[in-house]
Order: structure tokens, then sequence, then C-alpha cells
């Protein structure tokens, strides 16, 4: 099993590190356009195999994607990353042309890749990436969803007072500040639904909390979060390589599927071998699918800056 991460920066390093660790893929490549980064950090990681025991093959490559050949999957995490102050959706202008070339590139070497889109506005650059190829939808998967669950989970934990092991929840919807739809009424501790647990009021706060995550992140740290990114991406990569049939959250894109067309958002999905094996529709309430509707406007209005490049 091959798997090829485009961009080292601290995202795509923590995915590679993370996907090493986990030791189910023969060889993990990270390309940059960065001269030495990818080859320099690749090296790095090696260095630490017989520390933390895992016989992964880590190489790196500048911008030749020849190294890349045959890859199973690949994940794209290049473009510029969010600053503090900044919207996802302001980054479409620069990111769209490199997932662009990005994806073209990984296919000319690698024609049967499933590829994960983490690059953001993540939503807008998954649909750009099924636009801009002839995949089925089931090949092209943006990671938006696991990570916001994972957030939403810590949350709960945090309110709950109770390890993240009891907590589960997800969060649908785009990936965005405003986008995002933690389903608190469909979260649980233990299949107990937080409600048994927690005030509405709490709740809320718990929602408004992730929903600003990674802007609450970005402002500490200065740029975006790296760890749980890469986390949620290898969690969706050994999903695929192990064929686990696992159910995440993420980014798909929709033909009637929760009567939305045309787009690429967060909805759950089973992952396994053949990347998207099943779009999970789950009973929303009415609260919740207004929500998911004016989610996907947002999504659709922020597509239409796409325009340009889909010429």
């Amino acid at each position: 099993m091959k798997v090829t991460v485009v961009g080292a920066g601290a995202v795509g390093a923590s995915c590679a590190e993370y996907i090493a660790i986990k030791d189910f893929a023969s060889e993990v490549v990270l390309v940059d356009i960065k001269e030495g980064v990818a080859e320099g950090k690749a090296m790095d990681l090696m260095q630490t195999a017989s520390l933390n025991g895992f016989d992964t093959k880590i190489t790196g490559s500048t911008n030749d994607y020849s190294k890349t050949a045959d890859s199973d999957i690949a994940v794209i995490t290049s473009g510029i990353p969010r600053k503090p102050g900044m919207t996802r959706e302001e980054l479409i202008g620069i990111n769209a042309g490199i997932v662009k070339s990005v994806t073209e590139s990984l296919l000319a070497h690698s024609p049967n890749a499933i590829i994960i889109v983490v690059s953001n506005p993540m939503d807008t650059m998954t649909y750009l990436a099924h636009k801009v190829t002839d995949l089925p939808k089931n090949r092209i998967i943006g990671m938006g969803g696991a990570l916001d669950s994972a957030r939403f989970k810590y949350r709960l934990a945090e309110a709950l007072g109770a390890p993240i092991s009891d907590v589960d929840g997800m969060v649908i919807g785009g990936h965005s500040d405003t986008g995002m739809i933690p389903l608190t009424r469909l979260a649980t501790r233990n299949s107990v639904p937080v409600s048994k647990f927690l005030s509405e009021e709490r709740l809320n706060q718990v929602m408004e909390d992730t929903k600003v995550g990674g802007a609450t992140l970005t402002k500490l740290l200065g740029t975006s979060a790296w760890y749980a990114p890469g986390a949620a991406v290898s969690a969706m990569v050994q999903a695929i390589a192990c064929d686990q049939k696992k159910m995440f959250p993420c980014s798909c894109f929709l033909e009637g599927e929760y009567g939305l067309n045309d787009i690429s958002i967060g909805v759950p999905a089973i992952i396994g071998r053949n990347g998207i094996e099943e779009i999970v529709e789950i009973e929303l309430d009415e609260a919740e699918k207004a929500k998911l509707t004016s989610s996907a406007e947002a999504v659709s209005k922020t597509n239409g800056a796409l325009s340009d490049i889909l010429k």
C-alpha cells in the first residue's frame, strides 16, 4: 500500500508521521514545492522508525511526481494555511490553482488513486477536484467532517468531565466556522444522550466552541493546527487501506442525497477500500435540515469563485 501526501508543511508531515506509526502502509511519499523540505522531513521521520517501531518507508520529493507513481491513496494538504483573523474561504484564490495542478499531476502518475482533500476551503477544494477530473464520486473525499467531529467529541468530553472514549458524536455540513452542524441531539455518552447530563445552555456552548475550533487554534498558534488534522487524515487513510468500512462524516459529492445536488459537503459515509462505499442518510429534524440547507447555500456561494478556473 503506497500513500502520497502532497504538501510537507506541518499538516502534511503530521499525516505522514501518523500513517507511518500505524504501520499499515508499505511506503509514504512526501511531496513539496520547496526545495529539500520533503526530503528533509522524510529523513527526519525515518530516523524515528527504530524508536517508534514502524517499518513504513518514507521518502521525499521536491515537485517530482514520478516518485508518487502507482499510489493507492493520495492526500492533498498543499496551499497556504490560515492566519489569525482569516476565514477558510479567503484562501480560495491561491489554493484553487494549487489543488487543480496537484490533482492533475497525481492522476497522471496514479490514475487509480483515491484522493483525500485537506486544503481549505475544504468543501470547495473537494468540489474542484471532482470538476477537474473524470473520477467517480467515491474516489474523492474531503477530510473536514472527521476533524470537526473529533473536535466536537473533545468539547463534549470536556463539558461532561468524561473520558473521551465514552463520547460519540458527529458534525455535518460545511467545514467552516458558520457552516458546521454539530449534532448535539444525536451525541451520546455510552449510548445515553448527552442531553441527560448537560443543560441546553451548556450544549449550545459546546456547539459554538466546536464551530470555531479551527479559528481558536489559529489565534493561539498563529497558523492552522496540524496534529488533529494529521490524525483525522491518517484514520481515513487507514480505513481505506485496511478496508475497515468505518463511518466518518466527510465531504462527499452529493447527487440528490439529503435533497442536495452538485455540491461537496460533510455528511456521514462508510469508508473502505473503494473510498466512499456508501453515503449514509440519517434522519434530521426540521432545525437540522434548515441548518444543512443554509450551510449548503454558503458552500455553493463559495464554489462560485471557481468559475474562472473551471472554464
